[in-house]
């Protein structure tokens, strides 16, 4: 079963959202829109990071559809 794992950092305003080992990661690459992805050595995107991300900002219920695609 694979795991999903969601961080909040209310200090720096960060949501950190991993599909994948965040100890596997290698490089980090900004998108330009204020996120950040993470890759591993494959350079296949492990997590990404939104950064200036605020709760105040989510509302009350907050619903995440997640779907994995097989190869």
């Amino acid at each position: 079963m694979e795991q999903l794992k969601v961080f909040y950092d209310r200090t720096g305003n960060t949501l950190t959202v991993w599909f994948g080992a965040p100890e596997d990661e290698y490089v980090c690459e900004e998108t330009g829109d204020e996120v950040i992805l993470m890759k591993d050595r494959q350079g296949h995107v492990i997590g990404f990071e939104k950064l200036n991300f605020s709760v105040a900002t989510v509302p009350k219920e907050l619903r995440v559809d997640v779907e994995t695609i097989g190869a």
